[in-house]
């Protein structure tokens, strides 16, 4: 809820969510709610998910793991991420990540500015629950050609590869 004086309080019931890549995003606060300034999302990814390596030359962004196992290349590092990691990435480093193990992970994913998780909204559908997708959700073969159609807008650029199994 966005209160009269600019305040947000999300509650976890009342949090907007869209199913994406196969994940669940759960808008904290949009660009809308701070003039466009930062973007925030708890997202929740199962095991196997990956990017290829991209770019987003409109936004930075930061990453809180809050559990789970993440692999994380930025520029020519990779990292590996798990609870309670902190990850800062600037605008227009070429970055990939591929989730690990057997449970999904679930972080928070910070951008400024905030307009990149509109992307996701596109892209997606919204959830029908605060859970990941099923049968329910979007199939790749529906989802992955509007990612091409609609990243380039939001600065999106894939450069390469992402991470191997």
């Amino acid at each position: 809820m966005t209160e009269p004086n600019g305040v947000v309080v999300r509650r976890p019931d009342d949090r907007p969510a869209t199913w994406a890549m196969g994940s669940l995003f759960e808008h904290l606060v949009t660009a809308a709610e701070s003039d466009g300034r930062l973007g925030v999302s708890l997202v929740t990814q199962p095991p196997g998910v990956a990017t290829p390596l991209h770019q987003h030359t409109h936004e930075a962004e930061a990453f809180l793991v809050l559990e789970g196992r993440v692999s994380y290349r930025a520029g020519d590092e990779t990292y590996e991420l798990d609870d309670s990691c902190f990850s800062r990435l600037p605008q227009s480093v070429p970055h990939a990540f591929r989730i690990r193990g057997a449970s999904p992970a679930r972080f928070v994913a910070f951008t400024a500015p905030g307009g990149l998780m509109g992307l996701y909204d596109e892209v997606g559908i919204p959830a029908a629950e605060r859970r990941l997708p099923g049968e329910d959700g979007q199939p790749p073969e529906v989802e992955l050609p509007k990612w091409a159609e609609v990243g380039p807008r939001y600065g999106l650029e894939v450069v390469g590869p992402g991470i191997p199994e």
